[in-house]
């Protein structure tokens, strides 16, 4: 009698390209409350991000994205989490961790510019993801009012991490 084990899923990443850009526009419209600009889309195919921007494949299949932008100012650099989403049924897969985990380790280890924080923006509603990040280090800074222009409530918190 043979018994067969269970082959655990299979989590990976690729990089964002003008081939799989259409998945991630077909994710970011299930995932988000808002339509994103040309320039988004445009900024995140830039080869400065591409260690910061990822598609999040699930056995294969494409099941989140994960978008992030680099930001000068003065003497510091600040990576800006735009956008991290998972299909409602990969969640609870510990597929956001690994992703973020993925991408704090690339931040950490970026050369030049040195980045020294990574932050981000969650709906002041959004309690579950607030708690989510604030489990991966991250801090509230402050509440943003009317943040999001087009969805209620307005309102975000900042959440920081340093990595100086």
């Amino acid at each position: 009698m043979s018994t067969v084990t269970p082959k655990s899923p299979r989590v990976s990443f690729a990089s964002l390209t003008p081939n799989n850009l259409g998945t991630v526009r077909k994710l970011n419209s299930v995932l988000f409350p808002i339509k994103y600009s040309e320039k988004f889309y445009h900024d995140i195919l830039q080869p400065e991000v591409e260690d910061f921007c990822k598609l999040i494949y699930y056995n294969d299949v494409p099941v989140g994205t994960i978008c992030c932008r680099l930001e000068n100012k003065g003497d510091q650099t600040k990576l800006y989490l735009m956008t991290m989403g998972v299909l409602a049924p990969y969640r609870s897969r510990r597929l956001g961790s690994k992703s973020l985990e993925l991408i704090m380790e690339a931040a950490a280890s970026h050369a030049a510019p040195k980045i020294d924080k990574i932050y981000l923006h969650v709906q002041v509603s959004n309690l579950s993801a607030k708690k989510f990040y604030e489990r991966h280090g991250f801090k509230e800074m402050e509440v943003h009012k009317d943040y999001y222009k087009k969805i209620i409530p307005h309102d975000a918190w900042v959440l920081e991490r340093d990595f100086s």
